[in-house]
């Protein structure tokens, strides 16, 4: 490979892999429209920038030219956007409209940003496979994003399409997401000024938090991959909400209890967690960062 197109790469997560794609000596070029992200995300990046919407391959598509790998970041990530057309338009058309531009100029692999939200409410761990019931229209979005992945693959059987369930993702890069950015940020703010952190009764709901790190890592594997496929990106051990208040004590020596209140959310998830078994075996993919290793990483010495 040597060059590739990542979209949504001033995004949180674009951003972080297009800067490792640099590092690795590829040329990069990035799409994105800068809608809910921030050029400040792509301090130290070299390569082109594209400002356009996805939905509109004519105003991109000229501008990028032949590439042999699209990371495909650009979405509503927003689990909060209740405005189902566009939810749709942005995260599935968008994706069709990329896949096209894939099939016609010979791209060599994709890789796309799929979520745990596929889940919904189910079983745990949660495995690749099977029935799911999304529990929004953000969740609903990737999962039909695999359903067009999968009609792709088998139209495109000579390019491999990799889709990643992303777990909780933390890390440098989601500041700018405000209420959107993960809890570990949200409670370090609140920690760092001196509050009490706020979770919901009783601080046990836990997630599968996989460090930004991590998530480079499991897109550099995907492009790299010989078959389609989709895989969940997590660590398989989740943290309590309860442990993270621990950990950033730890970090911001201080001994803060947290504030529990009440949660007012019907579609909350209680608990995620992912099984990671398919990714190490289908990638060779596997996260070195745990919960106390990764905030260490990101916060300490701030």
């Amino acid at each position: 490979m040597r060059r590739a197109l990542v979209t949504g790469g001033a995004g949180f997560i674009g951003s972080n892999i297009a800067r490792e794609l640099e590092r690795r000596g590829l040329e990069v070029v990035v799409v994105d429209d800068f809608r809910s992200s921030r050029f400040e995300n792509l301090r130290g990046y070299k390569g082109d920038v594209v400002a356009a919407d996805l939905r509109r391959m004519e105003e991109w598509a000229p501008k990028v030219g032949a590439v042999d790998v699209i990371f495909h970041e650009g979405a509503i990530t927003d689990t909060t956007v209740m405005d189902q057309k566009l939810m749709m338009e942005v995260n599935v058309d968008a994706f069709r409209n990329l896949l096209d531009f894939a099939a016609a100029t010979g791209v060599r692999r994709v890789v796309y940003a799929s979520s745990a939200g596929v889940y919904g409410a189910g079983s745990i761990p949660m495995r690749e496979g099977g029935e799911y019931e999304p529990m929004n229209i953000y969740g609903f979005s990737k999962k039909v994003m695999e359903v067009v992945a999968a009609r792709f693959s088998l139209q495109e059987p000579g390019i491999p399409v990799v889709g990643l369930r992303y777990f909780n993702v933390y890390g440098p890069g989601e500041a700018y997401k405000d209420k959107a950015a993960s809890m570990i940020w949200q409670l370090y703010l609140q920690m760092k000024d001196g509050r009490r952190p706020r979770i919901f009764k009783s601080g046990e709901q836990f997630r599968d938090q996989i460090y930004v790190k991590d998530v480079v890592e499991a897109n550099m594997k995907a492009a790299q991959a010989e078959h389609s496929g989709v895989y969940n990106v997590c660590t398989g051990k989740p943290a309590t909400f309860n442990k993270i208040v621990e950990v950033l004590n730890g970090v911001l020596r201080t001994s803060l209890a947290p504030d529990y209140f009440d949660n007012p959310y019907s579609f909350f998830q209680s608990q995620t967690q992912g099984d990671p078994s398919a990714a190490e075996k289908g990638l060779g993919f596997a996260a070195r960062y745990g919960i106390e290793e990764g905030i260490q990483d990101y916060l300490g010495g701030r």
